[in-house]
Parts: structure tokens; sequence; C-alpha cells
């Protein structure tokens, strides 16, 4: 008979780590007596993180006392207590390998609920002074396992646990730690999963995203749809390619566009509407190179590239091409990347920018005039006058090719020539409230790319009117939002060359934060480099599991210590575990 050994609880608490301090409930401690479990937790205790933990289906973590035991010979300790683990409650018996998703259980008064594995992440590293503890849990199959609590009650240390019901599909929670996390990721199992009704929805929607990609033929190449980004091909080319600029167009005031063809001999790779390419140019001065991400714009193709450029009085690339690139001159190219693409389906699309952020769904709405859509398509811009608006004449064109094309055009600041109802529709700024007023469907697929602060209204807004999150799509120039999950917020600092002397390794170039620094022996991870130089990253367990780190590598190679569990898709890269091979270009 399994029993329940120990309740452990606490509150969350501030905490010094590496410099940062970290809201962290990961040190449960444990009491005596009986205690009530609620739906959401165990009185007396709290979460540090609501984003990674807690909630309905996380309400009361698990860890088991063989586990303990595993860890105790595996880590050559002896002091390790109940608790350690982050664990609400330790207990001797069920399994990892034998406890299913779905299983309901019955301890003291309460009644419970098998729903996923520990989520892993850094804090249990912390929390046991061993920092590539999240990847252990992972790879040697001892996640824990989390409760929902279908019954409250009352509990104690040393109540029997009575199984009431078997899970559906026996599926146990070492196979879906291991479905998840561990390369391979069999179909058939990814079935079995999603048939769990007890399944939490944030395990479910990557075992969805898993079994799409299986489906749909994806290979080791494609990483690992269920935690990184939406699986595209790998880059066509390594590094940086020759081309050579066939023209050279001024769209509008503050919008220059180069025509990009081959210098060499052959044909470029046809690009998905709405990926980006990075230039790398090279100033005659001797000065640094310039390296700036731009998306494409035209209509994809084999024969040219187009990339559409914000020039602005203060941005040094944008200048540089409008003053200095002629049309003849030779540029070094990324091969084209990135996930925000135009995703195929029949329903609705909104195509939605403002100022610069036209180009990426222009392409996209090159894409669907040149497959003559039948979708619903619409088409809303905001400009600040007619002289501001790029495209303009193009997207008409574009419009009237499909069947069902509409647009909406607004300019905060209308000049005196520019004519409403044929220039523009209205004045003032795009609102979500806008696209109410014009009957845009809450059921499209959103495609928005604009300023930082248009992103984030829209992003927000458009949640809050209910459109589906996996229907809002979103690309942002410059650095991408950074996810430090429980460190607390500091002073926000320009990315900039790190503390201390220079290093003599390999050069790294942040290309979106437009940072060149030299690798240092005393940082362990690009991501560590990153940190020292205020450049915004995203990672959760630091130890190449999660994915959350994953970024492209526009060129060079790297070398992972240590190995990630899972490896990244094809011009990406883990930046929480690998080091510099050679000179890199990271899309940071």
């Amino acid at each position: 008979m399994a029993r329940l050994l120990s309740i452990n609880v606490g509150l969350p608490r501030d905490i010094a780590w590496r410099g940062k301090t970290v809201r962290t409930a990961v040190w449960k401690e444990p009491v005596q007596g009986r205690r009530m479990v609620r739906r959401l937790n165990i009185d007396g205790d709290g979460q540090g993180d609501l984003a990674g933990h807690g909630g309905e289906h996380r309400a009361v973590f698990v860890y088991q006392l063989d586990s303990y035991r595993h860890w105790q010979k595996r880590l050559g300790r002896a002091e390790l207590g109940y608790g350690q683990f982050g664990e609400n409650f330790t207990v001797d018996g069920l399994s990892d390998d034998d406890v299913r998703i779905g299983d309901r259980f019955r301890i003291g008064q309460a009644v419970f609920e098998v729903t996923q594995p520990r989520v892993t992440c850094y804090r249990v590293g912390i929390r046991l002074d061993e920092p590539q503890m999240a990847a252990m849990l992972v790879a040697e199959g001892r996640p824990g396992f989390y409760l929902r609590v279908l019954e409250e009650g009352e509990v104690e240390a040393g109540d029997e646990i009575v199984q009431l019901a078997a899970g559906p599909e026996p599926l146990t929670v070492a196979q879906a730690n291991a479905l998840l996390y561990l390369p391979g990721h069999p179909a058939g199992q990814l079935e079995q999963a999603l048939r769990i009704p007890a399944l939490s929805v944030g395990w479910r929607t990557s075992f969805e995203a898993l079994l799409k990609q299986r489906r749909e033929g994806g290979d080791a190449a494609a990483g690992n749809a269920g935690l990184g980004p939406a699986a595209t091909p790998p880059p066509a080319w390594p590094g940086f390619r020759p081309l050579r600029v066939a023209g050279k167009i001024r769209e509008s005031v503050g919008v220059t566009s180069l025509v990009l063809e081959p210098a060499d001999s052959p044909p470029l790779a046809p690009a998905s509407p709405g990926q980006f390419v990075v230039l790398r140019l090279k100033p005659p001065s001797g000065a640094a190179p310039l390296l700036r991400s731009y998306s494409l714009s035209g209509e994809p193709g084999t024969a040219r590239y187009r990339v559409s450029i914000g020039v602005h009085a203060h941005g040094v690339a944008g200048t540089y091409i409008d003053t200095n690139v002629q049309v003849g001159d030779v540029v070094e190219v990324s091969a084209p990347r990135g996930s925000f693409v135009l995703q195929p389906g029949d329903g609705p699309v909104v195509l939605l920018s403002a100022g610069i952020g036209a180009t990426p769904v222009l392409a996209m709405l090159h894409a669907l005039a040149a497959d003559s859509s039948t979708r619903e398509v619409w088409w809303i811009q905001g400009s600040r006058n007619g002289a501001e608006h790029p495209f303009a004449a193009e997207v008409r064109g574009l419009l009237a090719a499909l069947a069902h094309g509409r647009s909406h055009i607004r300019y905060s600041a209308p000049g005196p020539a520019d004519r409403p109802g044929h220039d523009f529709d209205a004045a003032g700024r795009l609102s979500v409230g806008v696209l109410q007023e014009l009957g845009v469907p809450r059921d499209a697929d959103v495609y928005l790319c604009g300023p930082a602060a248009f992103m984030s209204e829209f992003t927000s807004g458009l949640a809050a009117w209910g459109v589906a999150a996996g229907r809002i799509h979103t690309e942002a120039f410059g650095s991408g939002p950074s996810m430090t999950p429980g460190v607390a917020a500091g002073a926000k600092r320009p990315p900039h060359l790190p503390d201390g002397p220079e290093g003599t390794g390999p050069q790294v170039t942040f290309a979106r934060s437009g940072l060149a620094v030299r690798w240092r022996p005393d940082v362990h991870s690009l991501l560590e480099l990153a940190e020292a130089c205020d450049v915004p990253v995203r990672w959760s367990c630091r130890t190449g599991v999660c994915h959350n780190c994953q970024t492209g590598l526009v060129a060079g190679t790297v070398d992972y210590q240590p190995a990630p569990i899972d490896p990244p898709a094809g011009g990406t890269v883990l930046i929480c575990c690998s080091q510099p091979r050679e000179d890199l270009v990271l899309d940071l």
C-alpha cells in the first residue's frame, strides 16, 4: 500500500542568485498534523511563478521515496530531507514508472487526479545546489508529477494512498516525460496521450504540436515542435552568401527597398512568406561590419529577393544603405529564416501592420495573390501620412487580384494633399476597437508586425477580445521580449559590452542587438554571455531541456556542454548550454 510520508509547504521567498533576485517557493518544509488541501494548493503553501507552476492542474506536486534514494546515491548525498525537490507530498510508492496520467487516488479526505509530469526548471537546481539537476531529472526519468484536486479535504502524513481509478490509457508519468523531452516522439504514443481527458492543457498543446510534426513528416532537423517555435525548414545555406544589388527603390519617405539577385551560380532558395534575411554590410572605411535583419517584402521566388529597410535619422545601417549601397554592389546575405510565416488554411486572414512593419505581411499578401486565394483577406495598415505610406499602389493591385480582399488604411497625421476615401480610409490610430467596427472576424488568423508599443497593445487587446492565442502571430524588429522566470525586474540597460577585460576568443555577434563581443573563458554558455551584455534572452531550465532559449544560428558552429536532451531545429542553437567553436552570428 502506498503511503503519504510527509506534507511539505512553503511560501514564495526572494533569494540571491548570480547577482540577481529570484522569487521562488521551491523551499518546502515538512509540517506536522493535518492540513487542508484546496483546489489550488495546500494551506500554508504557495507558488512563486504561476506561469510554470500552480493552477488547477498543478495544485499539488508529488515526489517519491525511491527517487530520493536514487539521488542520494547518484549525488553522493545522505542529507536529503523531505521537500528538497519542491514537492508537497513525499510518498512511499507511486513510482513514475507505474503511475499513469489520469490515475485517481484518495489520500485522507481528499481525492486527486494525475495530470502531468513536472515541468522542469532551473530553481530545483538552485535548491539542491546542482546546476544540471533540471536535465538530470528528465534524462534519468524521475520527474515526479502533479495532481489536480477533485475533492478538497484534510490529509496527514501516514495516510494510506488508495487508488480509485486507473487512467484511461497505459501512459505512465515516466513515458509522458520521455514523450515530450526525449528524442523519438512516437505518433502512436502521442495519440494515446491526447485521448486522456486529465492531461493538462500545456502538455496537450505540446503533444498536439508534436503529432502534427510527425504527421507532416518532420525529421530530427525540424527540432522539437512541442517545445520550440513552429518548425520551419532549416536555412538553405549556412552563414552568408554574396548577392548583387539589382535594384534600389525609394518606396516612401523613410523606406528604401533593395532587390537582390545571386552573385554566384546557384539560384536562390524560395522563402516562406513572412521570413527575413540578415544582411552583413562591410563599409569601405574598414569599420566593423553592420549586421541587420530585414524582412523579405516581395513575392517569394528563386530569382530575386526584395528587402525593404526603414531609414531613420539615428539608424546607422538604414542610413548606410540609403546613402552608400548602389546598384551593382555585392552584399552578404543569410538564407531566409524565421517562423513568422503564413500558415496554410481556408479561414480568414488579417494582415495588420504599422509603418515598416508592413514588409513581412506584404510578402504574405503577395503569396495569397499569386495563389489566387479564395480566403477572406483583410489588409489593415497604419501610417503617419501619404508621404510615409509605402507600397500603397502595390497593395491595391494585389488586393484587386483576390476574390475576397478588403483594406483599411489609417493615417495618424494626414497631410494637406492626402485624400480621405482615396489615399486613406480614416484619420487616427489603429486599435482593436477599429477591427471590431470593421467587422473583422474573431476566428481569423492575425499576422501582426509594427513598433513595440503597437505590438504590445494589439497582442493584449486581441486576446482580451477573444482571439485565440494560437491565431495571433507576431514578428518584432529588433530584440524580442525576454523571459527570465522568477527573476526580479531590474533597471533595463541597452545591450553593451560586458564589464571587465575584453575576451580573446571567437567573436559572437548579436545581430538584432547590433553588438559584437569576444568570447571569454570566465563565462560558461552563450546565454551567460548575452546576460553579461544585457541582450534580451529567453530561458527556463538553463540545461538544454526546455528549448525556451532556442535561437537562430545565422553563422558559425558551436559545441555543447552539456549536450541537449533533444537537439534543436536545424539552423538554431540552445544558447543555455553551448559555447562558440568559431565566430558566430546569433539572431538575438
